[in-house]
């Protein structure tokens, strides 16, 4: 099945007082590769001004801006029409012999630094002590584990908007149960990553289940590579593996790599940020 999204991603910075000059990276591009296809993409800001697009070392695409002249306000607006599919399941279990050649394979420059800790995913005491509570710990094939952990993930967490910010680190989720996606994924990928499994941070939206419906949320996910299958998502916060829903617009070691906007402005005072989001299901096959 292919579904067909449009997705508007529109950002907005007030500045405490006008600023002198403002320097940004966007990683607003959706991927694309043979699960996914973007068949348009536009990016506009005000102030307006040129983008300069570069592929970063994890392959996504992104796009840095200079706008050195004073103003109050920028603005960032990014369209996009994607088709995700056809995709094709993991299997239940690995081939034999999987969990050695997972061993050999996590040592090649591709994956080492998706099997390693990251600034949001890594070891810690609240860690050990939430992997011990609730009894995680993997089994003999990896991609059984893997799947159980979503599933506990899924279970133990209480999805809550607005409790942990955008740097928070997996402690505040680990000790209070509470958080948002890129919590629930930065858990998942410091435990999988412990486990000896690549599992890379995952940014993009989620779609709705119908076509004519909208859904106007940014969403996280990671997904992990198996010997044999490749790249497989899963999606902790709504106990799933990656399907046709899930719109992936960049990749990286944690959220970290891949924000949906970072950079630095010069000048006084503060900034805020508000956010909105448009994720439009196209009819198509399966719909």
């Amino acid at each position: 099945m292919i579904v067909s999204y449009t997705v508007e991603h529109a950002m907005r910075f007030d500045y405490a007082e006008p600023v002198q000059a403002s320097v940004m990276t966007l990683y607003l591009c959706p991927l694309r590769d043979r699960a996914q296809t973007l068949c348009e993409f536009s990016l506009r800001t005000d102030p307006e001004g040129r983008l300069y697009e570069f592929t970063d070392p994890f392959g996504n695409t992104a796009h840095f801006l200079d706008r050195p002249r004073s103003h109050a306000r920028f603005e960032v607006k990014a369209r996009s029409r994607v088709e995700v599919g056809p995709l094709v399941s993991a299997p239940e279990r690995l081939e034999p012999g999987a969990p050695e050649a997972l061993s050999g394979a996590v040592r090649t420059p591709e994956l080492w630094p998706l099997a390693h800790p990251s600034r949001f995913a890594r070891p810690s005491p609240a860690l050990d002590a939430f992997v011990a509570k609730h009894g995680i710990a993997p089994g003999d094939d990896p991609l059984v584990s893997v799947r159980e952990l979503c599933a506990k993930l899924h279970d133990v967490f209480e999805y809550i908007p607005g409790h942990t910010r955008a740097d928070s680190p997996i402690e505040d989720i680990l000790e209070t149960g509470r958080g948002v996606c890129q919590d629930y994924a930065h858990v998942m990928a410091a435990i999988v990553r412990g486990w000896g499994v690549p599992c890379r941070y995952v940014s993009g939206y989620l779609g709705p289940e119908t076509a004519g419906e909208a859904t106007g949320e940014s969403h996280a996910w990671v997904e992990c590579w198996f010997p044999g299958v490749g790249w497989t998502g899963f999606d902790p916060t709504n106990n799933t593996e990656g399907d046709e829903r899930h719109v992936r617009v960049a990749v990286g070691r944690d959220y970290a790599d891949v924000p949906p906007s970072r950079g630095v402005f010069r000048g006084n005072g503060g900034s805020e940020l508000e956010t909105e989001v448009k994720v439009e299901r196209h009819a198509g096959d399966g719909d």
